[in-house]
């Protein structure tokens, strides 16, 4: 089983002057279930190399066994420090691609031509894919082979209005997760705030938050398990 992992490389929080990134638990926490179930993981992102990390995630309130792990993993920080740019993977040399959130996905990937239809690729191979928290955003422009938006119809979740109110950030980030996907169609459903809540419909899993990764990538490998036996 062969996983890729998509990253941001936007750095800047629109004009705040904060600095911005990958969400570190969305990262770790997913990565983990699936190098520990045997899987081979690769971390990719626009413009390769070492993708930045949103300072915010490793703060101690935010730090969890998952994220203390991956930073004193020698192997996991020199693969982090070296993605693969995005626009050297194939499709066709994965099973699965997972993107975890954070707020710098809604100004890169959202918008990048390599990404969206790497996610159309998928889909199209009839192969699951999940995103969390914001990066459910990135779908955004995705397409279906008709043309229509990818999420139209389908059930999704994501980084909520209230959460991003919340965390005060509503008037700086670009557009907001949740208005984008209702706008596309997309009939959206939440859990409490910062809880864990993931959405499955068909091929595309989405994640509320970050406390939703480990479920988003569990379901991942489900849904993996059950079309190898197929």
């Amino acid at each position: 089983m062969k996983v890729l992992m998509v990253l941001t490389s936007h750095n800047q929080l629109g004009n705040t002057g904060r600095t911005t990134g990958f969400w570190l638990e969305e990262l770790a926490a997913p990565y983990y279930l699936f190098k520990d179930a045997g899987a081979e993981v690769v971390l990719a992102s626009p413009r390769g190399g070492l993708p930045p990390l949103d300072p915010k995630s490793n703060e101690s309130a935010f730090q969890t066994e998952t994220t203390r792990r991956f930073e004193a993993d020698p192997v996991a920080t020199a693969q982090l420090a070296a993605t693969v740019r995005l626009d050297a993977v194939s499709q066709a040399d994965f099973d699965t691609v997972f993107y975890p959130g954070g707020h710098g996905p809604l100004w890169d990937l959202a918008e990048d031509h390599t990404s969206i239809k790497l996610i159309e690729s998928f889909l199209a191979a009839s192969k699951p894919i999940a995103l969390v928290c914001h990066a459910p955003g990135v779908l955004r422009h995705a397409r279906t082979p008709t043309g229509a938006p990818l999420v139209g119809g389908k059930n999704v979740t994501g980084f909520t209005n209230t959460v991003e109110a919340a965390v005060e950030l509503t008037d700086v980030v670009p557009f907001l997760v949740e208005n984008e996907l209702k706008a596309n169609g997309g009939i959206f459903s939440r859990g409490e705030d910062w809880a864990s809540y993931v959405v499955a419909d068909g091929l595309l899993i989405t994640g509320q938050n970050p406390a939703s990764s480990t479920a988003a990538a569990a379901l991942l490998l489900q849904q993996l398990s059950k079309e190898a036996k197929s």
